[in-house]
């Protein structure tokens, strides 16, 4: 979560490679984290919580730079960002819909909403190095669209399960 301040800045000051570095570090951290959580048996509701959470900053952080940063040879298409920020609003006003009508309910993530977030940092990380190092890469349109049906497919999938009060299934 802390590093997202600084990937911003990075990339607004044209430090492409170093951005890309931070996020590099920064899904490294994340990937041990979670892993130490995991071999130690220290998993906690708030730690639950806060990793989608940081992931969450870390992605509409590079999403919204990656748009419309500067000087960038590979941005991210607006539309992209658009849909992207615009699934995350939908799935928090529909959980929070359901929490003020039915109660508080724990929303897990689903296979798709995992393969949505794994989508866009692939996204995020091709992009990151495509201008790290002044690249061109005509195939990124796929990843772009690859990127799109999953994150609409997942929007209105949430939003099926919170609507039918469906709450998915308990991380293991």
């Amino acid at each position: 979560m802390g590093l997202a301040p600084l990937l911003v800045v990075l990339v607004l000051q044209r430090e492409m490679r170093w951005a890309l570095a931070v996020f590099i570090l920064a899904g490294l951290t994340d990937v041990l984290d979670g892993l130490a959580a995991r071999w130690s048996q220290q998993r906690t509701t708030l730690g639950a919580m806060l990793d989608p959470v940081a992931d969450k900053i870390l992605l509409t952080s590079c999403f919204i730079a990656l748009t419309w940063g500067p000087d960038l040879v590979v941005p991210l298409p607006v539309w992209l960002t658009v849909v992207t920020l615009s699934r995350d609003a939908i799935i928090i006003i529909s959980v929070a819909a359901v929490n003020l009508a039915h109660g508080r309910r724990m929303f897990y993530p689903s296979l798709l909403g995992k393969l949505t977030t794994a989508s866009q940092l692939v996204t995020v990380g091709v992009v990151l190095l495509l201008d790290a190092f002044r690249w061109t890469f005509a195939p990124v349109g796929w990843i772009f669209l690859i990127t799109l049906g999953l994150t609409v497919t997942s929007a209105l999938h949430y939003v099926y399960l919170a609507s039918t009060g469906r709450t998915g299934v308990a991380p293991s």
